[in-house]
Order: structure tokens, then C-alpha cells, then sequence
């Protein structure tokens, strides 16, 4: 039987948590993986990892099989979403451990975690306790310490969600660099974290993965509702036309992006934003069904289509729940294709 070829390649099966996800991660490669709770997302991990340990899971890094192997002799460097340093080590000690623990003296450990801090921008904390660091410090020492050890593949578990806004973008910086050179798997429910560090997206669900292709491509064509919810885009279902999409709850909506022949079920994506609401005007009246706050907007939802607006349109066109309204896209703003399976 040949060996798989360089990369990451994991088939993880899970009966007792109903997974069962094969994914493949190229040698200089990072892959999200995103899905809502409870799709699989941390099984994956923990899998490759060498945390669980499934009997039907295969896991291959480099053609070598990893799945036997216990996971201190895996060559993979876990980053979770809270830094978790020894809180009586200093951040040296901290990031030298890893590669004492394998066996290296403390001359030669003590050297790879000041390269390893110097590569996340934090070579001046070496001294410092834990305790005394930022949140987004400490993570970047936790990065420094996963690199210390010199992974074979590094696993991203949500690495920014504990941290505040102005902490992440330094540290998405040092995940970039982290990443480099190295098949990489990134949990993340941040869209902005898949695009600056992902090259291709996983999408799970329930257990199986339901699409995956280029970061760009899935966000702007999702095929599925998390997908389409991931990259801020709204779904709605219908049946291709020749100027776009009659829409299963009534009305066409026009598209300058069509590809498929009339006649077939397909979906259209768009953003909130672009769908312009009104009380008067041609097609189909729908009924609002909720009004929610969203990021200083007013999410206007009916049955099928939702527009995001200001609270000063909201207030002028005197939305409420039961209130008909008009929606209208411009045909440049809906794209419309096939959908998943």
C-alpha cells in the first residue's frame, strides 16, 4: 500500500460522537476548519494531536502513520485558546521546556525558545513571569513555546477567541509567521482569522464535511447556511431564471452573477446590507417577523429574505413586527448558483 504523500492526511472516525471527517493539509498549508459547536471541529484535533485515540482514525504526517504513536512522539504543536504557562517558570523556562522534555540540554533549550520568542516579537519578555504578561503576550508565548519544539505540524484551536480585539491582530501576526513552512489546522469562528491565515476552508457539520474550497471562494459563494452565516452573507433558496432567481417565498431577484440554466434549484447569496427595505413600491409585500440590534444596525428579518439598516431608517419607516415591507437588491450585489450535495 503506497504511503500518503507529504502533508497532513487525517481520517478521523468517531462513532460515539457521530464523526466521521477526512482532511488533508498540503506541506506549507493552513486549513480552517469552522462549523457550529459540536460539528467535529475539536475531534479532528485532538485526533491528530494523539488526545484521542480512535481505533478506526488514521492519521499520516509525511507519509509516516502517527495514529499508534503517543502524542509527545507525534511532532505536533497545539495552540489552544488560553495560554495555560507554568505559572511558577519564568517565559524562558516557559518556552524551553518543550524542547527539554525531548531530551535537549539547557544550553540548547534555552536557545531555541529565545529564536522561538524572537520569531512571535516578544524576545523582550524572556525574563518576565506569566503573571505579569497580557493576554495577547501570553499567547504569543504560547506560540513561541509550540515552535520551540520545532512542529512537524502546528493545530490552531481557536487561538484568538479569549483575547480582546486590539490583542489579536498581533497576535494573528505571530500565528502567520508560526504557520509558515508547516501544514497548520486552525479552528476558528472568526471569519477574519480564516482569511488571514487560511489558504483553503473545511466546513463541518454534524460530523461531515458539507463544503470546503479556497477561503475566497467559500466566503463569497457560500453553499451552505454556515457558510453563508460565517462570511456575513445571507442564503435564500429558489429556482434560476433567466435574469436570476425566483425565490421559493415569492418574487425574482435579478443577478448579474448566473451560471446555471433555468429551471433548477439553486441559491442566491448577499449581504444584508445591499437589500434595500421599503414600505412602498412594486413585488411582493413580505411581513417583518423580528427586528434585532446587529453591530449598530437593525436586522430587519421576514420568512425568507433579512436587510440590515440604520435605527434611523428603521425609526423613519416605522418597522415592527407584523409591518409590510418591499425588499429590493441590485442585481450586481446577488450572486446565484447550485448548492452543496
Amino acid at each position: 500500500m503506497t504511503s500518503p504523500a507529504a502533508g497532513l492526511h487525517a481520517r478521523v472516525v468517531d462513532p460515539s460522537r457521530g464523526v466521521d471527517v477526512t482532511v488533508t493539509v498540503g506541506p506549507d498549508e493552513c486549513v480552517a476548519l469552522v462549523g457550529p459547536n459540536g460539528a467535529g471541529k475539536s475531534t479532528v484535533v485532538e485526533t491528530v494531536a494523539g488526545l484521542l485515540r480512535g481505533t478506526d482514525s488514521t492519521v499520516h504526517l509525511d507519509g509516516r502513520d502517527l495514529a499508534r504513536l503517543p502524542a509527545h512522539r507525534r511532532r505536533t504543536g497545539l495552540v489552544a485558546q488560553r495560554a495555560d504557562l507554568f505559572p511558577h517558570l519564568s517565559v524562558t523556562d516557559n518556552v524551553a521546556f518543550g524542547p527539554r522534555a525531548a531530551g535537549a540540554g539547557g544550553r540548547e533549550a534555552r536557545h531555541r525558545a529565545a529564536t522561538a520568542l524572537a520569531l512571535v516579537g516578544v524576545a523582550g519578555l524572556g525574563d518576565r513571569a506569566p503573571a505579569t504578561l497580557s493576554g495577547g503576550q501570553a499567547q504569543r508565548v504560547a506560540i513561541a513555546r509550540a515552535l520551540a519544539t520545532d512542529p512537524a505540524v502546528l493545530l490552531l484551536d481557536e487561538p484568538t477567541s479569549a483575547l480582546d480585539l486590539d490583542a489579536r491582530a498581533a497576535v494573528r501576526e505571530a500565528l502567520a509567521t508560526a504557520r509558515t513552512g508547516r501544514p497548520t489546522l486552525l479552528v476558528t469562528h472568526d471569519p477574519l482569522e480564516a482569511v488571514a491565515l487560511a489558504d483553503r476552508v473545511v466546513v463541518l457539520q454534524d460530523g461531515r464535511v458539507v463544503e470546503q474550497g479556497p477561503v475566497e471562494a467559500v466566503l463569497r459563494h457560500p453553499r451552505t447556511p454556515f457558510a453563508a452565516s460565517f462570511s456575513g452573507l445571507a442564503l435564500v433558496r429558489g429556482t434560476a431564471t433567466a435574469a436570476g432567481i425566483a425565490l421559493d417565498g415569492g418574487g425574482e431577484l435579478a443577478s448579474s452573477t448566473r451560471t446555471v440554466p433555468p429551471g433548477r434549484p439553486v441559491v442566491a447569496a448577499l449581504h444584508p446590507t445591499a437589500v434595500r427595505v421599503g414600505r412602498d413600491g412594486t413585488g411582493p409585500g413580505r411581513t417583518v417577523t423580528a427586528l434585532e440590534p446587529r453591530d449598530g444596525l437593525v436586522r430587519v428579518r421576514t420568512a425568507d429574505l433579512v436587510a440590515d439598516v440604520t435605527v434611523v431608517t428603521a425609526a423613519a419607516l416605522g418597522l415592527a413586527p407584523g409591518v409590510t415591507v418591499r425588499m429590493t437588491v441590485a442585481p450586481d450585489e446577488v450572486a446565484v448558483y447550485e448548492p452543496a450535495g
